[in-house]
């Protein structure tokens, strides 16, 4: 019996026009939930949809759906169009033409509004003035808010913006009526100002300042608001537009410039002095420092030389190079971050999930309020324009437009944030993970320590040739060795002495397992292994070095002991400050390595790890995970090899760091770019504080609706102070959320070194 084909699953992002509050993102995700195996998730604040669908669902076939729904939904441009190009400019002009509007107005609301308060300005049939100066707002500055009202009255549906239209119309239908028939235009008329409603005595009163302030404040407020939701994805377009439009490649000794997208794998292309590096690479020729700050977070610039990697985005800050390239377009460091930022901000929080479910039934649970108090105050004998007053405030004050923008702002300015200090977070439920790990499982070579050999410590005999002789004798004599070994001793006596080259070798021979010999400057040079017979000061260092598992050699010059120089895998400078910051923050680290028990003690006690786990297979590692996690734990993986996904992928949260390989960093859900393991205190800090600013988010926006909605209810709001309050709720949002933007992680003072 033949298995049944598995059915092909693919992603498709759409642009969403047209939502204005939670209760949109909720029925656009209902509709598009209708199709057979689609699932969506909307976000208000980017106006994007991620939807996954079956490969026999055509992604036309989505934009019908949202079309249908009520709203408008453009599929993303062409991978062959540039970033920052084209489909920037239909923003700009919605933009421009946003402005205007609510320019116009201004302008025609406030001599409106002014009027209306100041009864000691009212002159002689002031009131027709108002009305029009106020037609134009009900009708011409509405229109948007009449259009989708009514879009949505033909799919059956209700959102901020029918509250809105319905408010206008009524206030300005009720003022009309007070007008023409219910005595109000009478020449001489004056009508005092109170922020609460109040009952007629003779003529009906009029709500023009209703009818003019409400589509002021609200437009207004989603002018700023807008302006607001855009810096919170600051970060987002700051990486898009690091990527070089343009690029010298040379070839066959001339050089030519070229579109970066033209650009492939294997060209050989030029970084000048200030440049950017065009896309990842291997250096070539030259030798320069590159700024990496604005990808990965690196504060200091990087020295590189023939054979060193750079990263796309990055900037020369030195001298020329050539750079061959390694990887081009989606496959580049820089796309892979944009896209993971991307992505974890199309994605939401479980608090922000309830807030959806909540304002798909709000807006009409809203109306069938409104109706009702409006009924209730006039079967309550109630003056008329006291019921319709009440019912208009009800309508407008209720928007759910806050509770919509409680949380994707947040996440967008936490993710950018993250971004910039060299954290990318999956999404969502990767901060929601991060916030409750009370256990982190560290790998040792490459996380904690640097994974290649180094020298550790040097020490000299007293009395002898002194540190920088020896050190440039052992390095001279070690150029003629391809040992690891031999390799580190070289690199670090080429940085201890950088204004001496060093020396020629000669008669060079090397003994497997022993050492290397060599004379140098008409001197014996050896480099072997250390035997029993050493001076104090060496024998003292000997004992030190097994001790902590590193390698010792011992420097012989014309046959006298000069020098032990320890060689190891070194512990990361920041492993001591992240560690300590992690214990601070009430995380327990474990060390589980499959490196040996001594070198695996030595680390954890230098850093204060109490629990080890050595020579781990990757399926230890797997199931010392599961462990964790079945004593109640809520663990967290940090690791950098392919050795390291199973137990990434199996933790509650996997933490890769940006330096190791890709299997580790796709098991991952969080990924620290710059490869630095300190800033996984910063990611756990962060995580921290955005979900508290999302709770906050939307307990003030819970708490303004549960407040200002009876108060409507019961006449005791103006409806224009509730179009003026409604808006700045979502204004407290935004900027709450905005403050996460200027979020600096905190240097405690920790363990000195």
């Amino acid at each position: 019996m033949s298995a049944e084909p598995v059915a092909v699953v693919v992603t498709t992002d759409l642009t969403v026009g047209g939502m204005t509050c939670a209760a949109c993102v909720n029925r656009v995700e209902k509709k598009l939930a209708k199709l057979d195996g689609v699932t969506a998730t909307v976000n208000l604040a980017t106006g994007r949809a991620r939807v996954s669908h079956p490969a026999h669902v055509p992604p036309e076939e989505l934009v019908a759906t949202v079309e249908k729904a009520g709203y408008t939904a453009t599929l993303p441009a062409p991978p062959e169009q540039p970033e920052g190009g084209d489909e920037d400019e239909p923003e700009s002009v919605d933009a421009r033409q946003e402005r205007e509007r609510l320019t116009v107005t201004a302008l025609l609301a406030v001599p409106v509004l002014v009027l209306s308060m100041v009864p000691a300005w009212q002159f002689r049939n002031w009131q027709w003035l108002c009305f029009v100066l106020a037609a134009p707002v009900a009708v011409w500055s509405s229109w948007p808010f009449h259009v989708r009202a009514l879009r949505g009255l033909r799919h059956s549906t209700a959102t901020m913006d029918t509250l809105v239209s319905l408010g206008v119309l009524a206030s300005f239908s009720w003022s009309a009526y007070a007008l023409f028939i219910g005595g109000a235009g009478e020449p001489g008329m004056r009508m005092p100002f109170s922020l609460l409603p109040s009952a007629s005595e003779g003529a009906a009163h009029i709500y023009l300042e209703a009818a003019v302030g409400v589509p002021l404040f609200v437009l207004a407020g989603r002018f700023l608001e807008a302006r607001a939701r855009h810096g919170t994805g600051a970060a987002l377009r700051s990486l898009a537009q690091l990527g070089a439009k343009e690029v010298s490649v040379r070839e066959g000794g001339t050089e030519r410039l070229v579109p970066v997208a033209q650009l492939r794998t294997g060209h050989v292309f030029v970084v000048r002095p200030g440049e950017r590096v065009a896309t990842d690479g291997e250096v070539t020729e030259g030798s320069s420092a590159v700024d990496l700050s604005l990808v990965t977070g690196e504060s200091e610039p990087v020295e590189v030389g023939p054979g060193s990697a750079v990263v796309g985005g990055a900037v020369n800050a030195g001298g020329l190079l050539l750079v061959r390239a390694t990887a081009v377009g989606a496959d580049t460091q820089l796309a892979r971050i944009t896209k993971l930022v991307t992505d974890a901000q199309a994605g939401k929080a479980r608090a922000q999930r309830l807030a959806d479910a909540v304002a798909g039934v709000f807006v009409p649970v809203v109306l069938a309020l409104a109706v009702t108090v409006l009924g209730f105050w006039l079967g309550a004998g109630a003056d008329p324009q006291a019921a319709v007053t009440a019912c208009v405030a009800v309508l407008v004050v209720a928007c759910p437009c806050a509770l919509g923008l409680a949380t994707p702002t947040a996440l967008m300015a936490a993710t950018g944030r993250g971004a910039q200090l060299g954290v990318l977070v999956g999404g969502p439920q990767a901060l929601e993970s991060l916030q409750h790990i009370d256990t982190v499982v560290l790998d040792k070579t490459g996380t904690l320590t640097s994974g290649h050999m180094s020298v550790a410590r040097v020490t000299v005999v007293p009395g002898g040739l002194g540190r920088e002789t020896v050190l440039r004798l052992a390095g001279a004599v070690e150029q003629g060795s391809e040992h690891p070994l031999g390799r580190a001793i070289v690199s670090y006596a080429q940085r201890a002495v950088p204004e001496r080259p060093l020396p020629d070798v000669g008669e060079f021979s090397a003994e497997a397992g022993r050492g290397v010999r060599g004379r140098v400057e008409g001197r014996l040079v050896e480099v072997l292994a250390p035997d029993d017979e050493l001076p104090p000061a060496l024998a003292d260092a000997l004992s030190v070095a097994e001790a902590a598992a590193y390698t010792p050699v011992v420097v012989l010059v014309d046959g006298v002991p000069e020098a032990l120089i320890e060689i190891g895998d070194v512990v990361r400078p920041g492993s001591y400050r992240a560690v300590d910051r992690l214990r601070r923050l009430g995380v327990r680290p474990v060390l589980a390595t499959g490196d040996r028990e001594a070198p695996a003690r030595a680390v954890a006690s230098a850093l204060g790890i109490e629990e080890v786990h050595a020579r781990c297979t990757p399926e230890e590692k797997a199931a010392l995970v599961r462990e964790l996690r079945e004593e109640g734990l809520r663990v967290a993986v940090v690791g950098d090899g392919v050795n390291d996904a199973a137990a990434l992928a199996g933790a509650d949260l996997g933490i890769a760091m940006g330096s190791g390989t890709d299997a580790a960093i796709g098991a991952a859900d969080v990924t620290l770019v710059r490869g630095d393991i300190e800033a996984l205190g910063d990611a756990v800090r962060l995580a921290r504080r955005t979900l508290g600013t999302i709770r906050v988010n939307l307990l003030w926006a819970f708490g303004y609706n549960a407040v200002t909605v009876p108060l409507a209810m019961v006449g005791l709001l103006n409806p224009m102070v509730a179009a003026a309050a409604m808006s700045v709720s979502s204004l407290l949002v935004v900027g709450n959320s905005l403050r996460l933007r200027a979020w600096q992680p905190t240097r405690t003072r920790s363990l000195t070194r």
